[in-house]
């Protein structure tokens, strides 16, 4: 057998419940983050030493200001392991672009007759069709031919299954785009927090009646913390830009596929039906 979404699947191979098509489960790449997320911190504590930059993303203390790094590093790598596991899934449903269900045949003709044939054939190659969105969208289809033996029912049931893949392909994308948005803001919320505790700690100075020497040293503080704020954006734009272009990436890869499985369905399906195209309407009428 060629595929084996239970045995090939990501998550079935670490042990959790898999999601349709290329739709990535939530605990499943919530651990992936938690794992990336310290790994990150990881590296970044043994070479820190050697790449003070690096501290822009520790802030060195326990101010909510010096959270929102965290926060932001965690969202990225959630979304990275979105992004990961959606990639995977997408490789093995792209592997059924490889697999002949029909005939080479030119002299075959796919009817009501031929389809229980085919659905078999279909079988030999796939564990479960309904796992991938290819085979899914042709064993309704034929499925439908075999019960109701319209042949103009099976290219209205491709179409409608589509429409119904492109609808589901798109939501898979609702959460990391959320991501994408919350990172920004996250950034902003902690250059607004670090520029209010700078500006206020200077007030402070200046309202206690503080010397000339104190006011500078005050000051210095407040440009510390400026740039400790700002710092906070930069990092939240970067990571948002950079999962930004992966995921358009990502995005568009999908769409190929999908445009790839119609593709299919119109070289081997709906073009094997062209000599019964007359008689089934002729048929029709004949109920009529």
């Amino acid at each position: 057998m060629e595929l084996n979404w239970g045995k090939s699947d990501v998550e079935r191979k670490f042990g959790f419940r898999s999601k349709k098509f290329t739709d990535a489960g939530v605990v499943f790449t919530l651990i992936i983050a938690f794992i990336l997320t310290l790994l990150f911190y990881g590296a970044i504590i043994v070479v820190r030493k050697d790449f003070p930059s690096l501290e822009m993303f520790f802030h060195g203390g326990i101010k909510m200001r010096s959270r929102i790094p965290y926060f932001i590093v965690f969202f990225s790598c959630w979304s990275l392991a979105i992004i990961w596991v959606k990639s995977m899934k997408l490789s093995l449903q792209e592997k059924a672009l490889k697999i002949k269900i029909i005939p080479d045949d030119p002299s075959f003709i796919l009817s009501p007759m031929t389809v229980q044939g085919i659905l078999k054939e279909l079988y030999t190659h796939v564990d479960n069709p309904k796992h991938f969105m290819l085979f899914n969208r042709i064993e309704r289809a034929l499925s439908n031919l075999k019960n109701i033996g319209r042949i103009s029912d099976l290219t209205e049931t491709l179409s409608w299954q589509a429409e119904i893949d492109e609808q589901f392909s798109e939501s898979t994308y609702t959460l990391i785009r959320g991501f994408i948005w919350a990172i920004p803001v996250l950034g902003f919320i902690g250059t607004v927090l670090g520029l209010s505790q700078a500006v206020g700690g200077f007030g402070t100075v200046i309202a206690a009646g503080a010397s000339m020497n104190e006011l500078k040293e005050s000051l210095s503080g407040v440009t510390g913390g400026l740039a400790v704020a700002f710092e906070t954006t930069l990092i939240a734009l970067v990571a948002a830009l950079f999962i930004q272009i992966i995921l358009t990436m990502l995005k568009k890869r999908e769409e190929d596929f999908l445009e790839q499985c119609s593709d299919y369905c119109h070289k081997n399906i709906i073009s094997k039906l062209k000599t019964l195209g007359i008689n089934d309407n002729n048929n029709d009428h004949g109920q009529d």
